[in-house]
């Protein structure tokens, strides 16, 4: 190695107006209540809320995939509908399993978001930067 006495370059900055990519984040519902235990009633209300913090955050998910009894919240009468709605108001892709929306018999009841297939949700989970699953 030769050191050169001379003028130093420093690494050339990046412009100010570069801002750095958001994680592409994809959630994962595969129930239509948060957490484990009998009270079906409470799972739902506390679906409902974590739906509405996620509206209300500075990070949201870029899309949002339903399977199992998830597809539950896409279809009417959910208690979580409205906020689905908002959140796809908010640019998120909502995506609902169509297997299990004909397994529940809930294809022709979808309120928000697309039916979409295997392949798709399998494409959307490989192709994010984080999974986050409820």
């Amino acid at each position: 190695m030769t050191l050169k006495k001379g003028k130093t370059q420093s690494p050339a900055a990046e412009p100010a107006h570069t801002v750095k990519s958001a994680a592409k984040i994809v959630l994962f519902i595969g129930s239509d209540v948060v957490g484990r235990g009998d009270d079906h009633p409470l799972g739902s209300l506390l679906m409902e809320k974590f739906l509405h913090t996620v509206g209300g955050l500075p990070q949201k998910p870029e899309t949002i995939l339903m399977i199992n009894t998830g597809v539950k919240l896409v279809a009417e009468d959910s208690l979580a509908l409205g906020e689905l709605k908002q959140l796809e108001t908010q640019g998120i892709e909502i995506m609902a399993c169509g297997t299990c929306l004909q397994r529940f018999q809930l294809s022709d009841k979808i309120k928000v978001g697309k039916i979409t297939d295997m392949y798709s949700i399998a494409d959307a989970l490989f192709k994010a930067d984080k999974v986050v699953s409820l």
